[in-house]
């Protein structure tokens, strides 16, 4: 079976006492769930969360990590001093990092090479535009970043790799992605990772979608056969919203 992951991207929000009162309420509304929880908040609280969050099991993960061990790269941050603070997991390929640090798939190969090195699970992002979506292009866009970043890898690397598709046409555009649509997009992507490597790899790789969760619609969405979870952003920020995603399992 597949594992069932909700991760709350927090992106640059809550500065450390925000942070703290965030936690203490996620501590509260905590149940045992067959779902994964992460969360991963800015650079500067991660170890204040990993410290507050050792004796649960809520994951602390980074929205980023750069390629390079260490070196001249001002305001950057190496997989090793993730893993210093006891991070283990990383998002790269944000749709905003795509769109507002110009990352593109060939540097995002390198980031998922230097984080499954030095053994930090990687939630790898990727997702389309609005133009691609009204153009038709959309599947050739998603196969087009998932392959330039990710098909240099043997299969056995994929069992460190947790896929995470977002529209970027559904996230505060006022269009609306419907759950179909959704479990359409992970079924393409399924079949794109069964071409490359086989329908073993394919089943047990997990898919989480990130477009515009709420409380409102995840159970809908969680409920399609190709859709393993989420990648939340508002709705994460408020502890009450988030598990009640986390529950709609």
């Amino acid at each position: 079976m597949r594992t069932q992951i909700v991760a709350g991207n927090w992106k640059m929000n809550n500065d450390l006492a925000q942070t703290e009162a965030l936690i203490t309420d996620l501590k509260k509304q905590h149940q045992t769930s067959n779902a994964e929880v992460m969360i991963a908040p800015t650079f500067t609280n991660l170890w204040p969360a990993f410290e507050a969050l050792r004796q649960s099991n809520i994951e602390v993960i980074a929205q980023n990590m750069h390629f390079a061990e260490s070196g001249a790269y001002t305001g950057e941050v190496s997989a090793s001093m993730l893993k210093s603070v006891g991070v283990a997991t990383a998002i790269l390929g944000h749709s905003e990092r795509r769109a507002y640090f110009n990352e593109t798939d060939e540097l995002l190969a390198k980031k998922v090479n230097a984080a499954l090195d030095n053994e930090i699970r990687v939630i790898f992002c990727f997702g389309e535009e609005l133009s691609d979506r009204k153009s038709g292009n959309h599947e050739k866009v998603v196969e087009s970043q998932i392959k330039n970043a990710l098909f240099h890898l043997n299969a056995s690397a994929l069992k460190h790799i947790v896929l995470a598709y977002e529209p970027v046409w559904a996230i505060g555009t006022g269009e609306t992605a419907s759950p179909e649509q959704a479990q359409d997009m992970h079924a393409f992507i399924r079949e794109t990772i069964k071409n490359k490597y086989n329908d073993q790899v394919a089943q047990s790789i997990s898919i989480l979608y990130g477009g515009s969760v709420k409380p409102s619609n995840a159970k809908e969405i969680f409920s399609k056969p190709d859709v393993d979870g989420g990648l939340i952003g508002g709705a994460a920020l408020n502890a009450k919203d988030f598990y009640e995603i986390v529950n709609a399992f």
